[in-house]
């Protein structure tokens, strides 16, 4: 599904990342951890196209996307949340699953503006459509609800279920479960869950140890060098990461 193949990207003097290999197969839930500023960020800017990597290779299904913008990997198949929801807060939930699935129109400026009988139809689609994911994520009972009254954990809930809008194959998510109550946790975790479950890979970034044992493989930076992988609990008894995580005695 996805690969990177010695990507690095440096900041003047500065290397972000360094040489970095990673993989997410279809279906895969894949971790990137690491301390603040270790380059968890920059590597999803240079995957999405935010950036443009200073050397290596991104390969995605199979095609090179090393230097595609961000509207292009987008259209390819890979969606991304933020560590903010970045939301419509005076829409309801349902509009926001509406408004997300419009992002990738497939009619043209006419259409819309003369609402022709195609168009209405392909809006009535998108409507079912949206029905349909916030069912699927859970929130079908809130469809009704402003997104700004949604407590925080639910707010970002509905920014997974827009990225699911657009269809993706690939999900970038930027710590989803910061902040979040325990209760919160455990509802998205099964919304996770369920999306691995639709063949749909998953590569995200966290903080939260624990959350962390959801992931099938875990790719551990430390000032933007890979230190360690493997499954979770491999990664935990490394000695190089619970150095970066907790530092050493001596510090």
């Amino acid at each position: 599904m996805l690969k990177t193949r010695g990507l690095s990207k440096v900041f003047g003097g500065l290397r972000a990342v360094a040489d970095l290999d990673i993989q997410v197969a279809d279906g895969q839930i894949v971790g990137l951890i690491g301390p603040n500023g270790a380059g968890k960020s920059t590597v999803f800017n240079l995957i999405t196209g935010v950036l443009r990597p200073t050397a290596g290779q991104i390969i995605f299904d199979g095609a090179d996307i090393t230097n595609k913008k961000a509207h292009v990997t987008a259209k390819l198949g890979i969606g991304r949340t933020f560590q903010s929801a970045y939301l419509f807060p005076d829409f309801t939930v349902l509009e926001n699953l509406v408004a997300a699935s419009f992002l990738h129109p497939k009619c043209n400026f006419w259409e819309a503006t003369l609402r022709t009988p195609g168009y209405r139809r392909k809006e009535a689609a998108k409507l079912e459509q949206a029905k349909e994911i916030l069912e699927f994520v859970g929130l079908e009972p809130m469809q009704d609800e402003l997104a700004k009254n949604l407590a925080h954990g639910y707010q970002k809930v509905l920014g997974v279920a827009r990225a699911l809008a657009v269809k993706p194959k690939l999900l970038l998510l930027d710590e989803p479960v910061a902040g979040m109550t325990a209760e919160e946790i455990a509802f998205s975790l099964d919304v996770f869950k369920k999306i691995r479950e639709q063949g749909v890979a998953i590569l995200l970034i966290e903080h939260n140890l624990e959350f962390m044992t959801l992931c099938d493989r875990v790719f551990v930076l430390n000032f933007g060098h890979k230190i360690a992988e493997g499954t979770p609990q491999e990664v935990r008894k490394d000695a190089d990461v619970c150095e970066a995580f907790f530092g050493t005695e001596d510090d």
